[in-house]
C-alpha cells in the first residue's frame, strides 16, 4: 500500500535531522539533558562507531538492561546504524530469566546499568559470569554464555572486565568515516533490528524478531493516527524494553519530528513536572499510570492545559478514567491501541474525534496497510459482525519470526502470512474491533503481561509442590493479579510466606503471586484438561479482597 517505505531506522534518523535539526529530540526534566535532532544524531554516531571499533558485527546482538536512561535511546539507533540487533531486556528481570534469555538469545554484548529498585545488575551479572572478574575488557569467555563477548556497564561501578559506558563513543575516532558509511550502505530495511522476548501459554519466552520496515512504518502510522508533528511534545514514561516505548514511543516521534520528554523511572509527579515544565502536547501510559496522576495530591498544582493527545494501552480503560483524563488532563484526542509485539507492535488504533465509547469500548479500527481479521477457531472461517472468534492479522507488521524456533513460528503464523494473536474478540457494526477474552491465559497485570506457565515452570522446581496452576486473581487497582493454585505433596505443609520466600529474587516482583491457595484438586473437562477460567472464578471467590 502507499505510505509504506523501505528504509531502515538510521535512515529514519537522518530525514528527521534533515528536516528539523535545531528540534528538541531528547529532553530529561530531572537531569541537565536537553540534545536537538542534530545533537542526539551526533551522539548516536560516536556510539554506533565506538561499538564497530569495539569489533560489534552486522547482525551481532546487543542487549539493554536498563531503564530508560539517555544511553537507551541512542543505542536504539546507534545498533541500528550498524546492523546490529537491539535486544531489548525487561528490568524486573531476575537470574533465572536473564540466564534463560542470555543462552536461548546467543548474545554477544551486554550493555547494563548498575541496577533497578532492588535488583543489582551488576552483581547478578558477576554470579552469572563469574568469569569477567579475571579478564579484561573484550577477552571475555565464559563457559556458560559461550557466545558472549563484551559486558558494558553504563552506571558509576567500574567492574575488571567490563567497559565504562564512556569508553565506547571515545572509540568513534578509530572506525573511519568511510567504513562507518559501508556499513550502513549494507543495510536492508528487511534485515532484523530489534529482538523481544515474549512467553506464550506454553514452553518458554520467544525471541520476537523485528525488522525496520516492521517498526518503522508501524512507527510512522502510530504517530499519524495522533496527528504528530514537529510542534508536538511526548512525554514518555512508559518502559523502552516494551514495544509501548520504543516503537509506540520513540519511533513515532523520530517519524514526525516531535520532542521525547524522557522519564527514567514512573513517578507521578516526575511525569506531571515534565509535562508542565515542557508543555507537552502528548503522554503516554497505560490506565494505573492515569489512574496515578489523577489521584496524586499534587495533580491541581500542575497546569496540563498543552496537552491534547497520547495513548492509552496495556490493559483496558475504564470508562471513568478516560472521561476524566479528557476533561482534567485536556487529552480530548487521546488514542487507544491494540495489538502484540509479534505485530510490531500495534494493529489497530482508535482515532481522533471517535467518541468515547468507542474509545472505552473498543480498540479502534485496523491500521492502514494491516489487515485484521475475528475468525472461528475450529474452522479458520470468519466470523460474523458481533460474534467471537480469534483475533489475526497480516500486513507489512508481521515479525520476521522467533529467534531459533522454526516450530513456534510455523505455528503462530500461517502459510498465507496471517499472524494468530491468541486473543478473542468480535467486530461491531462500525468495523471496530472489541477485545473479549483471550486463548491464551495471559495475565495483565497493570498493563504487565505476564505468563502463567512461566511462573507454574518455576514453581515446580520447589520442594514439596506436586502440581500448581497460575491464573489471573481479578483486581480493582491492577485489573488482574497474579494467583497460584498449589498441590502439594503427601505429608508436606507449605504457607503462602513459603512460595513468597522461594520466588523473591529468582524471578521479577511482579510475577510472584499475590495470592496462593493450597488445594487437592482443579476443576477438570470430561477429557481431563484443566478448566483456567474455573480457575480465575475461584479466584475471585476465594480473594475478594483483591476488588476492594
Amino acid at each position: 500500500m502507499s505510505g509504506l517505505r523501505e528504509v531502515t531506522l538510521g535512515q529514519l534518523l537522518d530525514e528527521a535531522v534533515g528536516k528539523w535539526p535545531e528540534n528538541d529530540a531528547v529532553v530529561y526534566t530531572d537531569r541537565d539533558y536537553r540534545l536537538t535532532y542534530a545533537q542526539f544524531a551526533f551522539e548516536v554516531d560516536r556510539w554506533a562507531r565506538g561499538l564497530m571499533a569495539l569489533g560489534v558485527q552486522r547482525g551481532e546482538k546487543v542487549a539493554v538492561w536498563a531503564t530508560n536512561v539517555p544511553e537507551w535511546v541512542i543505542l536504539q539507533f546507534a545498533t541500528a546504524k550498524i546492523g546490529a540487533v537491539l535486544l531489548t531486556v525487561n528490568t524486573h528481570y531476575r537470574t533465572h530469566e536473564l540466564s534463560y534469555l542470555l543462552t536461548q538469545s546467543e548474545v554477544e554484548n551486554l550493555i547494563i546499568i548498575d541496577g533497578f529498585r532492588d535488583i543489582d545488575y551488576v552483581d547478578t551479572m558477576l554470579e552469572l559470569v563469574p568469569e569477567l572478574l579475571g579478564m579484561q575488557p573484550g577477552d571475555l569467555l565464559s563457559a556458560t554464555f559461550p557466545r558472549l563477548k563484551r559486558v558494558i556497564g553504563l552506571g558509576k561501578r567500574r567492574v575488571r572486565g567490563m567497559y565504562r559506558g564512556e569508553d565506547i563513543p571515545a572509540l568513534a575516532d578509530q572506525t573511519s568515516e568511510a567504513d562507518y558509511l559501508a556499513r550502513q550502505a549494507e543495510l536492508d530495511p528487511h534485515d532484523v533490528v530489534n529482538m523481544q522476548y515474549t512467553s506464550g501459554t506454553t514452553g518458554f519466552p520467544k525471541g520476537v524478531q523485528l525488522t525496520h520496515y516492521n517498526i518503522g512504518n508501524n512507527g510512522y502510522w502510530i504517530g499519524a493516527n495522533q496527528h504528530f508533528g514537529p510542534t508536538d511534545r511526548l512525554c514518555l514514561p512508559v518502559p523502552l524494553f516494551h514495544c509501548f516505548g520504543c516503537v509506540l514511543g520513540v519511533l513515532a516521534a523520530v517519524n514526525h519530528g516531535v520532542t521525547m520528554v524522557m522519564v527514567d523511572i514512573f513517578t507521578p509527579d516526575l511525569v506531571m513536572r515534565s509535562i508542565h515544565e515542557e508543555k507537552c502536547t502528548a503522554v503516554y501510559g497505560v490506565p494505573t499510570m492515569f489512574i496515578a496522576m489523577l489521584e496524586h495530591e499534587n495533580f491541581p498544582h500542575y497546569d496540563f492545559s498543552s496537552l491534547r493527545t497520547g495513548i492509552m494501552a496495556g490493559s483496558p480503560c475504564p470508562v471513568e478514567v478516560m472521561n476524566r483524563v479528557m476533561e482534567r488532563m485536556h487529552m480530548t484526542e487521546i488514542t487507544i491501541c491494540y495489538g502484540l509485539t509479534e505485530a510490531s507492535p500495534v494493529m489497530t488504533q482508535t482515532r481522533i474525534g471517535d467518541p468515547v465509547a468507542k474509545m472505552t469500548g473498543t480498540v479502534g479500527l485496523p491500521m492502514p496497510g494491516i489487515e485484521v481479521r475475528v475468525v472461528d477457531p475450529g474452522t479458520g472461517l470468519d466470523c460474523p459482525v458481533g460474534v467471537q472468534g480469534e483475533v489475526l492479522c497480516r500486513g507489512y507488521n508481521v515479525m520476521k519470526g522467533y529467534y531459533a524456533n522454526v516450530e513456534a513460528t510455523e505455528r503462530a503464523i500461517s502459510p498465507e502470512g496471517w499472524l494468530h494473536s491468541g486473543d478473542l474478540g468480535e467486530f461491531d457494526q462500525d468495523g471496530y474491533l472489541l477485545i473479549t477474552g483471550r486463548l491464551k491465559d495471559m495475565i495483565i497485570r497493570g498493563g504487565e503481561n505476564i505468563y502463567p506457565r512461566e511462573i507454574e515452570e518455576f514453581l515446580y522446581t520447589m520442594d514439596g509442590v506436586l502440581d500448581v496452576q497460575v491464573a489471573g486473581v481479578p483486581s480493582r487497582r491492577l485489573g488482574e493479579e497474579v494467583g497460584a493454585f498449589i498441590i502439594l505433596r503427601d505429608g508436606v505443609e507449605m504457607t503462602f510466606e513459603d512460595v513468597k520466600a522461594f520466588c523473591l529474587g529468582s524471578i521479577s516482583r511482579y510475577k510472584i503471586p499475590k495470592y496462593v491457595a493450597f488445594v487437592e484438586s482443579y476443576p477438570m473437562t470430561a477429557s481431563g484438561k484443566i478448566q483456567k477460567y474455573k480457575l480465575r472464578e475461584l479466584a475471585a471467590e476465594l480473594f475478594p479482597e483483591a476488588m476492594q
